[in-house]
């Protein structure tokens, strides 16, 4: 048996063998994207960001995405699986609309600004199609003319993509996301409900009136508020049971 020796103190010690890593996945890749996205925003993701996050080269990552705009893709995709779609009910069409407009709402407000990656592209993913059809067969289940559908369909997206933006652009401009920063943006509506009354009589009347209503509601209010608008005119298109097909 051979008797293990101490190493003599002119060679240099070997290095520990590295750990071996598992193998990277498409899946990993957007966890770590995701997890760009959440913490610093959209704007943040990049492939060389996502591979610091998984400790490697930017180069490795496109084995499995060809390239950012595919990672973008995949991490709206992922976002959007968490969306819980309802069964069509033709008794319950309109509540069902405002529940899977607040539940993309609520999906898209736990990862900050994803919902920009809703606003010029046209659903081709799964996950992206899969709410669409959704949102157009409880149109569909309850009476509204098809091409009425189609298009309340699109211009309903749109809605709750621009609010679901606008809301993360304002949380991260008034940095939102602590109980200080809340008490300095109520602070700074104050500032503005008292400049509105400020402003001239003879030009701005009705600002000067009703500025309380302008800025009574929370941003949950308006958003329903304004689905309610969208749905009750839907609700004059609607055919009669008899009349549809």
């Amino acid at each position: 048996m051979t008797e293990v020796l101490p190493t003599p103190p002119w060679k240099k010690p070997r290095r520990p063998a590295a750990p071996s890593r598992e193998p990277l996945t498409a899946d990993k890749i957007v966890d770590a994207a995701l997890k760009v996205l959440d913490t610093e925003g959209l704007d943040a993701v990049s492939m060389r960001r996502v591979a610091d996050e998984l400790h490697t080269g930017a180069a490795s990552l496109y084995a499995h995405v060809a390239n950012k705009e595919e990672l973008l893709d995949l991490v709206r995709e992922r976002v959007l699986s968490e969306v819980r779609l309802p069964e069509p009910d033709p008794a319950r069409w309109q509540d069902q609309i405002r529940e899977l407009a607040f539940e993309i709402q609520r999906a898209h407000a736990q990862h900050r600004d994803i919902a920009r990656l809703s606003l010029g592209n046209i659903p081709v993913g799964y996950h992206a199609l899969r709410v669409g059809e959704c949102m157009l067969a409880i149109m569909l289940a309850g009476g509204v003319p098809s091409n009425v559908a189609a298009l309340a369909t699109d211009r309903l997206s749109l809605y709750i993509a621009a609010d679901s933006y606008e809301g993360a652009l304002i949380v991260s401009r008034y940095k939102l996301d602590s109980p200080e920063a809340s008490e300095h943006f109520q602070a700074h509506l104050s500032e503005i409900h008292e400049y509105y009354k400020t402003l001239p009589q003879d030009r701005f009347p009705s600002l000067r009136q009703h500025v309380d209503e302008l800025i009574q509601a929370d941003s949950d209010e308006r958003f329903a508020f304004g689905l309610d608008m969208l749905i009750r005119s839907l609700e004059t298109y609607t055919l009669k049971p008899s009349d549809r097909s």
